[in-house]
């Protein structure tokens, strides 16, 4: 294997099956299915989940709440999540895979508080820990606190599972039919191009600190498995000599 910690990162998307929001139980089956396969090949594996199945912020502007509270709302949505993904694995599993979830906000009764030593503890042996609660602070998207979970834990690697998308385009595929995928690129090239398949601010903590990204579609099957072992599916963001199109 090339990476032997990961750190995936799931959309709330990606659990409702591309629905504006609720849960797909078929979706939800095959992110278990992967993470699975993922841990029984012997990478140590860790998940963070955003919340949009759930609560999504043009809500708060339809409602005129303010941003801080809006983002802890959000912030409480990815709890359920990572609860509930927590049970589909720990069920699929059959109860042979222990499954934690740590939360950056106390909630005692449901899971366990985020102590990044506990965390690295839990991954050395075996178990799949699913971070929740963002960094317990608004004025952030999940894109950042998946990055710097990453780094904190000592991931190899952040994988990013996106909706509709196996990559980053040089322009919007949708609108673009001339669009061209990227191979590889370096992170600066997302920032200078403006290119926002994820928040700048999670390139920028990852580049500074020479955290590879990979961004694949999270409906294909294997892909995850296929990027530990060594296959760059999808788009590779790194700090590569020069960028590749595909």
């Amino acid at each position: 294997m090339r990476y032997r910690r990961v750190t995936l990162k799931l959309s709330g998307e990606a659990v409702s099956g591309g629905k504006e929001y609720g849960f797909d139980h078929a979706a939800l089956d095959h992110i278990a299915n992967e993470v699975l396969r993922l841990h029984a090949g012997g990478v140590q594996v860790s998940v963070v989940i955003g919340g949009g199945n759930i609560f999504r912020g043009d809500l708060s502007s339809q409602w005129g709440i303010e941003r801080a509270e809006a983002d802890n709302i959000g912030m409480m949505g990815t709890v359920v999540n990572s609860l509930m993904l927590r049970g589909v694995l720990s069920s699929k599993s059959g109860g042979d895979v222990e499954v934690r979830v740590m939360t950056a906000i106390e909630i005692n009764m449901v899971a366990e508080p985020y102590i990044r030593l506990r965390a690295i503890q839990h991954l050395k042996k075996g178990y799949v820990v699913i971070f929740a609660g963002g960094l317990g602070q608004p004025y952030l998207t999940t894109d950042y606190p998946a990055v710097q979970r990453a780094l904190e834990t000592r991931s190899n690697a952040i994988l990013y599972a996106k909706n509709d998308a196996r990559g980053v385009f040089t322009a919007d595929p949708k609108i673009d039919p001339q669009a061209r995928m990227y191979r590889r690129m370096h992170y600066n090239t997302i920032l200078s191009r403006d290119l926002r398949v994820i928040d700048q601010t999670a390139v920028i903590l990852a580049r500074d600190n020479g955290l590879p990204l990979h961004l694949f579609d999270v409906t294909e099957t294997g892909t995850v498995q296929r990027i530990c072992e060594g296959e760059d599916a999808g788009t590779l963001v790194a700090d590569v000599a020069e960028d590749l199109l595909e």
